[in-house]
Protein backbone atom coordinates (compact mmCIF):
# COMPACT_ATOMS: atom_id res chain seq x y z
CA UNK A 1 0.00 0.00 0.00
CA UNK A 2 0.63 3.74 -0.66
CA UNK A 3 1.64 6.26 2.49
CA UNK A 4 -0.99 8.86 2.91
CA UNK A 5 1.27 12.20 4.28
CA UNK A 6 -0.71 14.81 5.92
CA UNK A 7 1.25 17.62 4.97
CA UNK A 8 1.58 21.05 6.88
CA UNK A 9 2.14 24.20 4.80
CA UNK A 10 3.15 27.92 5.09
CA UNK A 11 0.43 30.08 7.02
CA UNK A 12 1.77 33.10 5.14
CA UNK A 13 5.64 32.92 4.84
CA UNK A 14 7.15 30.91 2.13
CA UNK A 15 9.82 30.15 4.13
CA UNK A 16 8.19 28.03 6.75
CA UNK A 17 7.97 24.98 5.29
CA UNK A 18 10.54 21.80 6.66
CA UNK A 19 13.16 20.65 4.56
CA UNK A 20 11.11 16.99 5.13
CA UNK A 21 7.58 18.41 3.89
CA UNK A 22 9.44 19.79 0.52
CA UNK A 23 10.73 16.18 0.10
CA UNK A 24 7.83 14.40 0.66
CA UNK A 25 5.94 16.77 -2.04
CA UNK A 26 8.54 16.28 -4.19
CA UNK A 27 8.55 12.68 -4.11
CA UNK A 28 4.67 11.75 -3.58
CA UNK A 29 2.91 10.49 -6.41
CA UNK A 30 0.02 12.59 -5.83
CA UNK A 31 -1.06 15.68 -3.70
CA UNK A 32 -4.23 16.11 -3.10
CA UNK A 33 -4.88 20.04 -1.98
CA UNK A 34 -7.35 22.11 -0.65
CA UNK A 35 -7.28 24.56 -3.87
CA UNK A 36 -4.83 23.36 -6.42
CA UNK A 37 -4.27 26.88 -7.38
CA UNK A 38 -3.28 27.94 -4.26
CA UNK A 39 -1.01 25.06 -3.90
CA UNK A 40 0.11 25.32 -7.41
CA UNK A 41 2.18 28.76 -6.21
CA UNK A 42 3.70 27.25 -3.21
CA UNK A 43 5.18 24.57 -5.40
CA UNK A 44 6.23 26.36 -8.44
CA UNK A 45 8.10 28.40 -5.70
CA UNK A 46 10.29 25.17 -4.51
CA UNK A 47 10.25 23.62 -8.01
CA UNK A 48 8.27 20.55 -7.55
CA UNK A 49 6.49 19.00 -10.17
CA UNK A 50 4.15 16.12 -8.66
CA UNK A 51 0.53 15.79 -10.11
CA UNK A 52 -2.43 17.73 -8.19
CA UNK A 53 -5.71 16.43 -7.53
CA UNK A 54 -8.55 18.98 -5.68
CA UNK A 55 -9.52 17.73 -2.43
CA UNK A 56 -12.11 20.38 -0.38
CA UNK A 57 -15.06 20.16 1.64
CA UNK A 58 -17.74 20.08 -1.38
CA UNK A 59 -16.22 16.84 -2.61
CA UNK A 60 -14.62 15.24 0.29
CA UNK A 61 -17.00 12.46 0.79
CA UNK A 62 -16.57 11.02 -2.61
CA UNK A 63 -12.90 11.94 -3.45
CA UNK A 64 -12.00 10.06 0.38
CA UNK A 65 -13.07 7.09 -1.41
CA UNK A 66 -11.48 7.56 -4.68
CA UNK A 67 -7.91 8.91 -3.05
CA UNK A 68 -7.86 5.57 -0.40
CA UNK A 69 -8.76 3.39 -4.06
CA UNK A 70 -5.36 4.97 -5.21
CA UNK A 71 -3.08 4.68 -1.71
CA UNK A 72 -4.30 0.95 -1.94
CA UNK A 73 -3.16 0.40 -5.11
CA UNK A 74 0.31 1.62 -3.91
CA UNK A 75 0.30 5.82 -4.61
CA UNK A 76 1.73 7.81 -1.61
CA UNK A 77 -0.59 10.52 -1.50
CA UNK A 78 0.74 13.92 0.43
CA UNK A 79 -2.40 16.05 1.94
CA UNK A 80 -2.25 19.16 2.08
CA UNK A 81 -4.57 21.96 2.98
CA UNK A 82 -4.44 26.38 1.77
CA UNK A 83 -2.49 27.15 4.54
CA UNK A 84 -1.33 25.46 8.25
CA UNK A 85 -2.26 22.00 9.12
CA UNK A 86 -5.16 19.89 7.19
CA UNK A 87 -7.73 18.34 9.54
CA UNK A 88 -7.35 21.29 11.86
CA UNK A 89 -10.92 23.32 10.49
CA UNK A 90 -9.48 22.68 7.08
CA UNK A 91 -10.61 19.45 4.92
CA UNK A 92 -8.78 16.16 5.59
CA UNK A 93 -10.64 14.12 8.55
CA UNK A 94 -12.64 12.08 5.93
CA UNK A 95 -9.62 10.95 4.17
CA UNK A 96 -7.81 10.65 7.13
CA UNK A 97 -10.62 8.38 8.92
CA UNK A 98 -10.87 6.30 5.95
CA UNK A 99 -7.57 5.80 5.56
CA UNK A 100 -7.02 4.51 8.99
CA UNK A 101 -9.85 2.34 8.71
CA UNK A 102 -8.81 0.71 5.21
CA UNK A 103 -5.28 0.03 7.11
CA UNK A 104 -3.14 2.60 5.14
CA UNK A 105 -0.42 4.50 6.93
CA UNK A 106 -0.49 7.46 8.17
CA UNK A 107 2.12 9.84 9.13
CA UNK A 108 1.86 13.29 10.45
CA UNK A 109 4.70 15.77 8.48
CA UNK A 110 4.43 18.38 11.43
CA UNK A 111 4.62 22.40 10.88
CA UNK A 112 3.00 25.91 10.71
CA UNK A 113 -0.56 26.25 11.98
CA UNK A 114 -2.12 29.59 12.87
CA UNK A 115 -3.35 28.19 15.92
CA UNK A 116 -0.46 27.24 17.68
CA UNK A 117 1.25 30.19 16.21
CA UNK A 118 -1.49 32.57 18.24
CA UNK A 119 -1.23 30.96 21.01
CA UNK A 120 2.38 30.65 21.00
CA UNK A 121 2.86 34.55 21.19
CA UNK A 122 -0.84 35.23 23.48
CA UNK A 123 1.04 35.53 26.81
CA UNK A 124 -2.07 33.34 28.54
CA UNK A 125 -2.08 30.15 30.31
CA UNK A 126 -1.33 27.39 28.30
CA UNK A 127 -0.64 24.61 30.54
CA UNK A 128 -3.97 23.50 29.07
CA UNK A 129 -6.57 25.08 26.50
CA UNK A 130 -9.91 24.15 24.51
CA UNK A 131 -9.93 25.03 21.15
CA UNK A 132 -13.71 25.67 19.93
CA UNK A 133 -13.24 25.57 16.13
CA UNK A 134 -15.25 28.72 14.12
CA UNK A 135 -16.99 30.79 16.76
CA UNK A 136 -21.01 30.47 16.03
CA UNK A 137 -23.45 33.51 15.20
CA UNK A 138 -25.97 35.27 16.97
CA UNK A 139 -27.84 33.95 19.49
CA UNK A 140 -25.80 30.87 19.92
CA UNK A 141 -22.42 32.80 19.72
CA UNK A 142 -23.93 34.64 23.40
CA UNK A 143 -24.39 30.55 24.58
CA UNK A 144 -21.04 29.88 23.54
CA UNK A 145 -19.57 32.63 25.86
CA UNK A 146 -21.53 32.10 28.84
CA UNK A 147 -20.36 28.38 28.77
CA UNK A 148 -16.75 29.81 29.03
CA UNK A 149 -17.29 32.43 31.76
CA UNK A 150 -16.13 32.20 35.15
CA UNK A 151 -13.90 28.59 34.23
CA UNK A 152 -10.61 30.24 35.01
CA UNK A 153 -9.52 28.23 31.58
CA UNK A 154 -8.19 29.82 28.27
CA UNK A 155 -9.89 28.71 24.96
CA UNK A 156 -8.83 29.71 21.28
CA UNK A 157 -11.35 29.93 18.09
CA UNK A 158 -11.29 31.40 14.86
CA UNK A 159 -13.30 34.06 13.82
CA UNK A 160 -13.47 36.03 10.15
CA UNK A 161 -12.10 39.85 10.30
CA UNK A 162 -15.79 41.03 9.61
CA UNK A 163 -17.54 39.75 12.59
CA UNK A 164 -14.62 39.81 14.70
CA UNK A 165 -15.79 43.31 16.33
CA UNK A 166 -19.62 41.60 17.29
CA UNK A 167 -18.10 38.45 18.64
CA UNK A 168 -15.98 40.58 21.19
CA UNK A 169 -19.12 42.99 22.21
CA UNK A 170 -21.05 39.44 22.89
CA UNK A 171 -17.65 38.47 25.01
CA UNK A 172 -17.66 42.00 26.76
CA UNK A 173 -21.04 41.62 27.88
CA UNK A 174 -20.09 38.56 29.92
CA UNK A 175 -16.18 38.59 30.72
CA UNK A 176 -15.66 42.19 30.47
CA UNK A 177 -12.42 42.06 32.20
CA UNK A 178 -11.57 38.58 30.46
CA UNK A 179 -7.78 38.44 29.26
CA UNK A 180 -7.52 38.11 25.22
CA UNK A 181 -5.49 37.95 22.38
CA UNK A 182 -6.09 38.83 18.91
CA UNK A 183 -3.53 37.23 16.59
CA UNK A 184 -4.38 38.14 12.97
CA UNK A 185 -2.41 37.55 9.62
CA UNK A 186 0.35 35.35 11.48
CA UNK A 187 3.40 35.35 9.84
CA UNK A 188 2.39 37.62 6.71
CA UNK A 189 3.71 41.27 5.78
CA UNK A 190 0.91 42.94 7.93
CA UNK A 191 1.71 40.32 11.11
CA UNK A 192 -0.59 42.10 14.28
CA UNK A 193 -1.56 40.70 18.01
CA UNK A 194 -3.58 42.62 20.07
CA UNK A 195 -3.33 41.91 23.83
CA UNK A 196 -5.67 43.48 26.64
CA UNK A 197 -8.87 43.23 28.74
CA UNK A 198 -11.71 42.13 26.86
CA UNK A 199 -13.13 45.51 27.07
CA UNK A 200 -10.22 47.29 25.43
CA UNK A 201 -9.60 45.37 23.06
CA UNK A 202 -13.11 45.63 21.68
CA UNK A 203 -12.78 49.70 22.05
CA UNK A 204 -9.51 48.95 19.94
CA UNK A 205 -10.69 47.86 17.37
CA UNK A 206 -14.54 49.17 16.83
CA UNK A 207 -14.88 51.39 13.99
CA UNK A 208 -11.87 49.95 12.18
CA UNK A 209 -11.25 47.95 9.05
CA UNK A 210 -9.63 44.67 9.84
CA UNK A 211 -8.31 42.00 7.26
CA UNK A 212 -6.98 38.67 7.37
CA UNK A 213 -7.31 35.54 8.93
CA UNK A 214 -8.23 35.84 12.87
CA UNK A 215 -7.13 33.49 15.84
CA UNK A 216 -8.95 34.73 19.16
CA UNK A 217 -7.45 33.28 22.17
CA UNK A 218 -9.10 33.95 25.91
CA UNK A 219 -9.07 33.64 29.42
CA UNK A 220 -12.07 33.44 30.77
CA UNK A 221 -11.47 34.82 35.15
CA UNK A 222 -12.28 32.03 37.46
CA UNK A 223 -15.24 33.19 38.88
CA UNK A 224 -17.07 31.53 42.12
CA UNK A 225 -20.58 32.39 42.68
CA UNK A 226 -21.61 32.35 46.86
CA UNK A 227 -24.80 29.92 47.21
CA UNK A 228 -26.58 33.13 48.40
CA UNK A 229 -25.70 35.23 45.17
CA UNK A 230 -27.16 32.12 42.89
CA UNK A 231 -30.74 33.58 42.60
CA UNK A 232 -29.54 37.16 41.70
CA UNK A 233 -26.92 35.76 38.79
CA UNK A 234 -29.83 33.49 37.33
CA UNK A 235 -32.15 36.43 37.27
CA UNK A 236 -29.26 38.72 35.49
CA UNK A 237 -29.29 35.75 32.84
CA UNK A 238 -32.88 35.46 32.69
CA UNK A 239 -33.52 39.09 31.59
CA UNK A 240 -30.34 39.24 29.38
CA UNK A 241 -32.10 36.55 27.40
CA UNK A 242 -30.41 33.69 27.97
CA UNK A 243 -32.32 30.37 27.58
CA UNK A 244 -32.69 28.48 31.11
CA UNK A 245 -30.60 25.67 30.05
CA UNK A 246 -27.79 27.57 29.13
CA UNK A 247 -28.06 29.70 32.39
CA UNK A 248 -28.59 26.59 34.18
CA UNK A 249 -25.19 24.97 33.13
CA UNK A 250 -23.66 28.44 33.62
CA UNK A 251 -24.14 28.53 37.05
CA UNK A 252 -23.44 25.47 37.76
CA UNK A 253 -20.18 25.60 36.69
CA UNK A 254 -19.91 28.73 38.12
CA UNK A 255 -21.15 27.71 41.92
CA UNK A 256 -19.82 24.26 42.07
CA UNK A 257 -23.60 23.16 43.04
CA UNK A 258 -25.24 20.65 41.77
CA UNK A 259 -27.64 20.93 38.38
CA UNK A 260 -30.55 19.80 39.70
CA UNK A 261 -30.56 22.51 42.55
CA UNK A 262 -29.36 25.04 39.88
CA UNK A 263 -32.21 24.13 37.55
CA UNK A 264 -34.44 24.23 40.71
CA UNK A 265 -33.56 27.79 41.96
CA UNK A 266 -33.44 28.50 37.98
CA UNK A 267 -37.57 27.64 37.74
CA UNK A 268 -38.63 29.05 40.73
CA UNK A 269 -36.69 32.41 39.42
CA UNK A 270 -38.11 31.97 36.10
CA UNK A 271 -41.53 32.05 37.69
CA UNK A 272 -40.79 34.93 39.58
CA UNK A 273 -40.38 36.95 36.66
CA UNK A 274 -43.03 35.60 34.90
CA UNK A 275 -45.52 37.13 37.77
CA UNK A 276 -43.27 40.47 37.72
CA UNK A 277 -44.52 40.77 33.79
CA UNK A 278 -48.01 40.19 34.15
Amino acid sequence: MGTLFVVSTPIGNLEDITLRALRVLKEAGLIAAEDTRHTKKLLAHYGIGTPLTSYHEHNEREKAKELVDRLKNGVDIALVSDAGTPGISDPGYRLIHLAIENSVQVVSIPGPSALMAALSVSGLPLDEFTFKGFAPSGEARRAFFLAMKGTGRTYAFYESPNRLVDTLKDMVALMEDADVSIAREMTKLHEEVIRGKAEEVYRSLTGREIRGEVVVILHAREEKIKEADMASEIESLLKEGFRLNDVVKAVAKESGAPRAQVYKEALRVQEALKGEGK
